[in-house]
């Protein structure tokens, strides 16, 4: 699996596989923002799948996989940390 990217002489093969793992291993759980983005690009006219899965077992959370193009959502829970009791 290649990362593809711009600039994609950015990560070396440690962080590679290490980015490959922890997207190959996550189970999807899409959220309502995940859900209102797909809905407002597809009123866009941008069709795609939602909760692709590669053929390598990355997880993307929209994707056109003819063009190599894929959109993935972070939304507030990905930035907060659940207080400690």
């Amino acid at each position: 699996v290649r990362v593809e990217h711009p600039n994609s002489g950015y990560l070396d093969t440690h962080h590679e596989e290490r980015l490959r793992r922890v997207y190959t291993q996550a189970t999807p759980r899409p959220s309502r923002l995940q859900r209102d983005v797909s809905t407002a690009l597809s009123r866009l006219g941008w069709i795609h799948h939602f909760e692709y899965v590669t053929e390598e077992g990355f997880s993307l959370d929209m994707a056109q996989p003819t063009s190599k193009r894929g959109v993935e959502v972070d939304g507030p829970s990905h930035y907060l940390r659940e207080a400690e009791s």
